[in-house]
């Protein structure tokens, strides 16, 4: 590869042409938690967008240990026009390590924007919110949506539950009449300037990390910085 070209799968503008490390030096990792490891990876070197922390590890393997970590907080879309910002969404849901992701409507997602992060995510799919609704109320999940609907509670000011599960619409509509009807709440990210609307990926990212300055643990290494 050209020194200057970037790798199709590198998501970041800047750095190293090539994302990740070649293949293991000197002998393979043996013992008590080598069984993280991927045979391939250690072989063929691995080029993922993954932390350093797992490098060379199996997918299975490293959705073990953020299933041993993972927040208290769902994000669910509706997807009934194929949006875009549905693979973003994911991608930032894998970011700040949510439960779950729910995909509301059709089956079929645009993952393009997710860059394969789908991978490391619960993904679950509900035909419609009121089947979705059911499947958090039997965990005790409160299920909120995003809107700048007359009497949306202020995110700015809102204490959010330890447990609940964010809803998106799809972007320009927002959320359909059904969602609406549907949700224990609404609140809404404030804005000051003339657009009407921010971005659904952009506020999906915005909702996600106003649960973790909340909630997450920041004191450890669990938060990834770089």
């Amino acid at each position: 590869m050209d020194r200057d070209e970037r790798a199709p799968y590198d998501p970041m503008p800047h750095g190293p042409p090539e994302v990740g490390v070649g293949p293991w030096p000197g002998a393979w990792p043996e013992g008590p938690g080598s069984e993280v490891y991927d045979e391939q990876l250690l072989r063929e070197g691995d080029r993922r967008n993954v932390v350093d922390r797992y490098r060379y590890w199996s997918v299975e393997a490293i959705v073990a240990d953020l299933d041993r970590r993972r927040h208290g907080f769902h994000v669910a879309i509706e997807n009934w026009q194929h949006d875009f910002n549905i693979g973003t969404i994911v991608r930032s849901a894998n970011a700040f390590l949510a439960a779950e992701v729910h995909i509301v409507g059709n089956r079929r997602w645009n993952r393009r924007g997710a860059m394969v992060t789908d991978r490391y995510q619960h993904v679950r799919h509900h035909p419609t919110v009121a089947e979705l609704h059911a499947y958090l109320a039997e965990r005790g999940v409160p299920l909120l949506g995003i809107d700048n609907l007359p009497g949306s509670a202020h995110l700015e000011t809102m204490d959010l539950p330890a447990q609940v599960c964010f809803l998106f619409g799809q972007e320009g509509p927002g959320l359909s009449e059904a969602a609406r009807a549907t949700c224990d709440g609404t609140f809404s990210i404030a804005q000051f300037g003339s657009t009407r609307s921010i971005n659904a990926s952009a506020a999906a990212a915005i909702a996600m990390h106003a649960w973790v300055r909340q909630h997450a643990d920041l004191s450890s290494d669990a938060a990834w910085r770089g």
